[in-house]
């Protein structure tokens, strides 16, 4: 087993390593979820809360990790006698991404089922990850079915098992860590809301300590056991220290005073239901308790806010994560009269390097952290900007795109509010990824039936199995209660469920379209959609055509976030290229075919149909949009054209792509219900 990277000799990071200790001091707190760009030190630091964990207490030979002093009386190892156990290391388990279902939650043991007759329960994930932590990393990238499982068990403490003849419950209370890159898409609202904390990381902007990671990691490289030798009494101290919180925790009192601002702060943020107080309420304890104290004063107050609310104000996808700390602070005061400044220190996540002396032994906990060899000082952690790089994109010269004679480009327009759309899908029964868009044969949903297996057996059909088995048992010899079952027997699940596509949005930005008026709704119809997109599961691309080329203002990802920033900043202006937007879409769709042959594309086309530039523009665009048809894509035209005197050339674009046309009122009335409906006609007609 390799040694991990010590906790205490992460730098910089104060609010996640202090939001993960306040969870390993009282695991009530409810897990934390960290958010930030890739190489910020995220996963090494969860790993190494693991070895700071103190050790727990086990019946042994229980597989589900029950206490001797209480044993849970519904264990499927039980019944336990109360008395001594055996001490092991608090567990960390980690849940990958395409983990199945009955990894996660166990299922039958099919091999002693047909081998010895007997039905036996096999322990999942959740199992193993009892009075432990259970570690998601790429949270947001979990699938859908794994998701409710996981809130599930981790709103009732417990796992439920009901299938092929099984019925088990065993406790499952664990600390729920996730982490996660937004870049590449956010998370269902039900399970953002399960983390107790959350925490943006951005990697320092200060050399100086940016030298000391990269100074402390190649050691750590070098030489893994003498480095951790090295921050063994760090480590120690932590260990203890989380010992003593512990065991201070019940004698704290949350009084009067700090309940009210807890219950202020959440009304005047107005945050949903009340999971948030009460989040709130054990988190400013635990700060008291990790500080040393006995009384929960403004300061904690402040610092659970902190830590607890940014990620329950979201309204929608599109905003990110974050609190008004001038608000906070006169919450506070007005419902408290306690002094509520510098309560956390620089453990917020404004980025501001508040904290001259960080003790960790002072009363106010801010970041509460052993003292580091090495420059630590930095507060930094929160004051990453998620999207920096859009605005300069946005800026209204583009360098890369040569403007048309004679048309000036205009600046961003701000999008029409956004409107709940209808179901978009793609015609047929596809096999991409899971999501929540088109019918879909999947691994995970619906069982429709059973088949035998081609290649190697991912899903087994018991009872399909078995009566393909049955008919030869005295042919085979059979005499005891197992069943003799053969290669031949064994037969696959087929399952069906919906998957999640790409939807590959091509955006008119010329001048024909540069009416302020007309490109702001044009803006709110594709954010609209986007909206539908993020909740569908699907990833998204955005190609841009105006001047002279078509462009890909975004490559397809699972960052709806990304996307709906790099429409608003969108500028217009120029001739119509319309088929070299087409050709640039059906690049990025090849490109994509490549990468993932099974996720199915729709595209989106946002124009008036105009084509302009260049020999025989009209031509040329439609035989760039008949490659669409000949692929068979399903496809949909927006069509912008406006005024008394319409061409119809958004129409006649359409019939070349196979697919259908939508007026922008029709779109913006909600009538887009039946789009792919007809889409998913036309391409059957056009295969």
């Amino acid at each position: 087993m390799s040694t991990p990277f010590p906790f205490t000799a992460v730098v910089g990071q104060d609010d996640l390593r202090l939001a993960l200790l306040l969870n390993a001091v009282s695991p009530a707190v409810g897990g934390v979820l960290v958010r930030g760009e890739k190489g910020t030190a995220k996963s090494t630091a969860v790993r190494a809360l693991s070895a700071l964990m103190p050790e727990v207490d086990v019946v042994a030979g229980c597989r589900f990790s029950c206490a001797p002093a209480a044993p849970d009386p519904a264990c499927p190892d039980g019944p336990h006698e109360v008395g001594p156990g055996v001490q092991r290391p608090a567990r960390m388990v980690e849940l990958p991404v395409g983990a199945s279902e009955d990894r996660l939650v166990g299922a039958l043991d099919i091999e002693r089922a047909l081998a010895e007759g007997v039905k036996a329960f096999e322990p999942g994930l959740l199992a193993d990850a009892h009075r432990g932590i259970l570690y998601v990393d790429e949270v947001n990238l979990l699938h859908d079915h794994l998701v409710d499982l996981l809130l599930d068990a981790a709103a009732m403490g417990a796992s439920y098992v009901e299938r092929e003849g099984v019925s088990v419950r065993h406790a499952a209370r664990f600390l729920l860590v996730g982490t996660m890159n937004p870049e590449e898409g956010e998370l269902r609202p039900q399970l953002l809301d399960r983390f107790g904390l959350t925490v943006e990381v951005a990697a320092s902007r200060e050399p100086d300590q940016r030298v000391e990671v990269v100074r402390r990691r190649l050691a750590y490289d070098d030489d893994p056991e003498g480095f951790a030798a090295r921050w063994a009494d760090e480590e120690t101290s932590v260990r203890a220290r989380i010992v003593a919180a512990r065991k201070l925790l019940p004698s704290v009192v949350l009084g009067d005073g700090p309940l009210r601002q807890i219950a202020a702060t959440c009304a005047a943020f107005e945050v949903d239901g009340m999971r948030a107080d009460i989040v709130m309420a054990r988190t400013a304890t635990t700060l008291a308790a990790w500080a040393g104290r006995t009384e929960v004063l403004a300061e904690d107050v402040r610092q659970a806010a902190l830590l607890a609310l940014p990620h329950r104000r979201r309204r929608n996808p599109f905003d990110a994560p974050g609190l008004d700390e001038d608000k906070l602070d006169e919450t506070l005061e007005e419902f408290g009269g306690g002094d509520s400044s510098n309560g956390s220190g620089g453990s917020d996540d404004s980025g501001d390097s508040g904290d001259e002396d960080p003790d960790p032994d002072g009363p106010d906990g801010g970041g509460g952290q052993p003292p580091q060899e090495g420059p630590d000082g930095g507060n930094d952690d929160g004051s990453g900007e998620s999207s920096g790089e859009v605005p300069a994109q946005g800026e209204p010269s583009e360098s890369g795109q040569a403007p048309s004679p004679g048309a000036g480009e205009q600046a961003p327009v701000r999008a029409a509010e956004p409107f709940r759309t209808k179901v978009l899908s793609v015609p047929g029964l596809g096999e991409g990824a899971a999501g929540r868009r088109s019918r879909a044969r999947t691994e995970h949903g619906r069982t429709t039936g059973a088949r035998r297996p081609q290649g190697a057996l991912t899903k087994l059909h018991l009872a399909a199995t078995v009566q393909a088995a049955a008919p030869h048992q005295r042919a085979r010899g059979r005499s005891g209660p197992g069943l003799v079952v053969r290669r031949d027997d064994l037969r696959q699940a087929t399952r069906e469920g919906r998957e999640g596509n790409l939807v590959l949005f091509v955006v008119d930005a010329s001048g024909s379209m540069a009416a302020r008026q007309r490109m702001s709704a044009v803006k709110g119809a594709v954010l609209s959609l986007l909206l539908d997109a993020y909740q569908r599961r699907d990833k998204v691309g955005l190609v841009t055509f105006r001047g002279s080329t078509g462009e890909v203002a975004l490559p397809p990802t699972s960052s709806v976030d990304a996307a709906a920033v790099r429409l608003e900043s969108l500028p217009t202006g120029g001739r119509t290229p319309l088929a070299a937007g087409l050709l640039r879409a059906h690049d990025v769709l090849r490109v994509e075919r490549l990468r993932d042959p099974a996720r199915r594309a729709l595209v989106v086309v946002v124009t008036d149909g105009r084509a302009t530039g260049g020999p025989e523009p009209v031509a040329l665009s439609g035989r760039a949009a008949r490659l669409f048809a000949a692929d068979g894509v399903a496809s949909v035209v927006v069509d912008c054209e406006s005024g008394p005197v319409r061409l119809g050339l958004a129409a006649q674009l359409a019939g070349e792509l196979g697919g259908t046309a939508v007026t922008l009122d029709e779109l913006r009335a909600d009538s887009i219900a039946g789009l792919v409906r007809d889409v998913q006609g036309n391409s059957r007609r056009a295969a």
